[in-house]
């Protein structure tokens, strides 16, 4: 059994390209011969642990060369990688950790340079289904899922990124998302799989517009592959004084709805760039991707696109019957670079990991994914993000998709981000809420975006309050809003300095 290539090729380019560089670090260059050196350190250290159970080892995401290495180094080792995020509560880690099977959790401050007579492990063989990676989930709705991806699914779309934009040497790419989030495999995994260099984008300054524009000029970034947030703070950040970053050759968005005047903004900043709207979940990594027209980009929300090399996608109605044309229904994917299931899962439990779909034949094992997505298809065939499934709720006896609210609120020239949440209520039985940043310098009000909901949405759907918040709302550990703080604020009494109208709008 030959070497997972995850290993292999970066262990060729520490070979072939020692001075290159690998990775970006607050300003500070890291070679491929440097990590490689913290890859043997990192090994050195894996033979100090009984890990002849090939139980995974547990490293907290932190955004270093020392954490990427001791990755690096337990892929080399055959082992797989639990990598959850550093920020989560020390009871969810162990509880999560605990679930995984992990004896062993590293952090990159356990990791020293390696003595001399120290033994390095010996590579071990890994094959194309064996588990590399094991990603968790946001834990919106309890204690996060965790995702396990074979060597063989991230090899498969670490090739399809890195031949689609460019990752090889030469190309400089941004990671903006954290190390925990399945936007890693294309921007730091993928990168460092063919040559590339990744910039990290420091955690700490990941809502300054501003720091982002300057690693993208300081580095000569090739490809930016950000949340929208990201991409309105920067088109913000480059207003005041005008900044246009010519080097930038692809740039993407992903995980949430793009804004029209952001998306239309990018072409300015970026002016040599093509624009991608990308989507995927943690469960099947990307699955469609839609390339914008720079020149006429869509003002009514950015399609899907076409499914990726190899993606299956199918659309079914509430009763699971297959929509084959224009309708609506839950998008359920079969991909290349998927999970078979979630880990420690209850085996009695249903989920959204199915055999069959349609009607098809079923098969030994799980291979659809229902997305919980909802999707319509135009008469064109082409594919609409419309929602979520747990997004629809019942408001006033009205059927309501709470993603349809927020769409709305951002098309507002002056609304920067926004959630809706239903929360109870013992007259109506529930009612929206609404949490919102407002753009620079604006000076909308809620009788204003009252009115701007009217124009738009029937009654029901339209908010009851509105919070206004002047920072970038909160997001989870996988760069998502934050809805259970967004929940526990809005039932908070309201913040000193906030008056009744800024708040509530009847």
């Amino acid at each position: 059994m030959e070497l997972t290539r995850l290993w292999t090729s970066f262990a060729r380019q520490a070979t072939a390209r020692p001075d290159a560089t690998a990775l970006v670090t607050r300003g500070q260059h890291t070679t491929y011969g440097e990590l490689a050196v913290l890859v043997a350190d990192a090994s050195a250290h894996l033979t100090h642990l009984d890990t002849s159970g090939g139980e995974p080892i547990g490293v907290p995401a932190t955004k270093t060369p020392r954490t990427i290495a001791l990755v690096l180094a337990c892929l080399r080792a055959g082992l797989p990688v639990v990598l959850p995020s550093a920020a989560l509560p020390a009871t969810t880690l162990r509880q999560l950790l605990a679930r995984a099977g992990c004896r062993h959790v590293i952090t990159s401050d356990d990791i020293g340079p390696a003595r001399a007579t120290t033994a390095v492990t010996p590579a071990a063989p890994v094959g194309p289904g064996d588990v590399a990676f094991v990603l968790t989930t946001s834990g919106s709705t309890g204690l996060p899922k965790l995702v396990p991806l074979t060597a063989g699914a991230v090899e498969r779309f670490a090739d399809w990124a890195a031949e689609r934009f460019d990752l090889g040497p030469g190309a400089s790419v941004l990671n903006y998302a954290p190390l925990n989030f399945d936007l890693c495999f294309l921007d730091v995994w993928a990168t460092l799989h063919h040559g590339g260099q990744v910039v990290l984008v420091d955690p700490d300054a990941a809502t300054n517009g501003r720091h982002l524009l300057d690693a993208i000029d300081d580095h000569a970034v090739t490809v930016v592959q950000a949340v929208p947030m990201a991409h309105q703070l920067m088109v913000e950040a480059a207003d005041s004084p005008p900044r246009q970053l010519p080097t930038v050759r692809h740039t993407l968005f992903t995980g949430d709805h793009m804004p029209g005047r952001c998306l239309a903004r990018l072409p300015e900043v970026f002016p040599g760039s093509r624009f991608y709207n990308v989507y995927g979940c943690t469960e099947t990594n990307d699955s469609f991707l839609y390339e914008v027209d720079r020149d006429a980009p869509p003002t009514d929300g950015v399609p899907l696109g076409t499914p990726l090399p190899g993606v299956e996608a199918l659309v079914l109605d509430d009763d699971g019957a297959l929509v084959t044309g224009p309708g609506q229904g839950e998008l359920v994917v079969a991909t290349p670079f998927q999970s078979t299931g979630y880990l420690a899962a209850d085996p009695t439990a249903p989920g959204p990991f199915v055999a069959a779909a349609a009607g098809r034949p079923p098969s030994a094992a799980p291979h659809f994914y229902r997305t919980g997505d909802v999707v319509r298809r135009d008469d064109s065939g082409v594919l609409h993000l419309e929602g979520r499934n747990d997004f629809h709720v019942k408001v006033r006896g009205t059927r309501v998709n709470t993603a349809v609210v927020e769409q709305v609120l951002l098309d507002h020239t002056e609304v920067a981000e926004a959630m809706v949440l239903a929360l109870p209520d013992p007259v109506a039985g529930r009612l929206l809420h609404a949490v919102l940043r407002r753009a620079p310098g604006a000076r909308v009000n809620t009788l204003g975006l009252r009115q701007h909901c009217a124009q738009h949405l029937p009654p029901a759907a339209i908010p009851s309050t509105f919070r206004l918040w002047e920072d970038p709302l909160p997001r989870t550990s996988t760069g998502k809003v934050d809805r259970q703080l967004l929940r526990q604020t809005l039932r908070s009494p309201r913040p000193e300095g906030t008056t009744a109208r800024e708040e509530q709008a009847r």
